[in-house]
């Protein structure tokens, strides 16, 4: 079994990472990591996810500035990668840092339960 997804999908988080970080100019788009690039078995799809930092109105606004991006980061990938084909970018939320904030918390508040009874 080829690695060759693997591969192009950690090539594409790094890119893709770059170019939201330094080039776009939508100031929705700021605070956000490519946490987890997939990618299709034929190449010709990627499902981006994004960990965005903010309450969820800007974490929707910030997602909507990645969605409305993506022919301009698909067209920068094109000149950076020598790719015959670079896949349609689909861009995602990520909750699973959200999740983990989520169970800390509640640990905490279990500790602090625990040491007041």
């Amino acid at each position: 079994m080829s690695h060759r997804p693997e591969r192009v999908a950690d090539l594409l988080r790094a890119e893709i990472s770059a170019i939201l970080a330094r080039e776009l100019s939508d100031p929705r788009v700021r605070l956000v990591t490519v946490s987890q690039v997939e990618v299709s078995s034929d190449l010709r799809h990627a499902k981006v996810k994004l960990s965005i930092l903010g309450n969820e109105a800007e974490r929707q606004a910030a997602l909507e500035g990645a969605r409305h991006a993506r022919g301009f980061i698909r067209r920068q990938l094109g000149s950076r990668l020598s790719l015959r084909l670079v896949p349609e970018l689909t861009f995602e939320l990520d909750r699973g840092a959200e999740h983990s904030q989520r169970i800390s918390d509640l640990l905490e508040e279990l500790e602090r339960e625990r040491q007041s009874s």
